[in-house]
């Protein structure tokens, strides 16, 4: 469907962007430790927003209601998970590494679902 699509190319755009200040920016400001989570961060931010893509052009050939909500969980997933590690860094608010692995569920329950809706409809 256009929509994820959009949505889809939207954060994998925002992924790069988002790599490339990391390695260029953050570089010589945070720790090699902070640098390697938030590479994690963009890593699985990219990841998710290609599959998002891949959900995107599946859409067109079935149902909405297959794709509505995985697609969802797994926006909802690259902004929990992704975005507490940015943060994290970012803030040095480490609290935050409390939230990353509900990111990481709806991730999960997301591709499952997924799955799941394919092999019903």
């Amino acid at each position: 469907m256009k929509t994820w699509l959009i949505v889809g190319a939207s954060l994998a755009g925002l992924a790069v962007l988002l790599g490339a200040f990391g390695a260029h920016g953050l570089k010589s400001k945070v720790s090699p430790e902070d640098l390697a989570i938030f590479e994690t961060g963009v890593r699985y931010h990219l990841y998710h927003a290609l599959g998002l893509l891949i959900i995107g052009a599946i859409g067109f050939q079935i149902s909405q209601d297959v794709i509505q909500i995985p697609a969802t969980l797994l926006t909802a997933g690259i902004v929990i998970f992704s975005g507490s590690l940015y943060l994290l860094v970012l803030t040095n608010t480490r609290w935050l590494g409390v939230i990353t692995p509900i990111g990481g569920l709806c991730f999960i329950i997301g591709w499952l679902l997924l799955a799941f809706n394919l092999f019903r409809s």
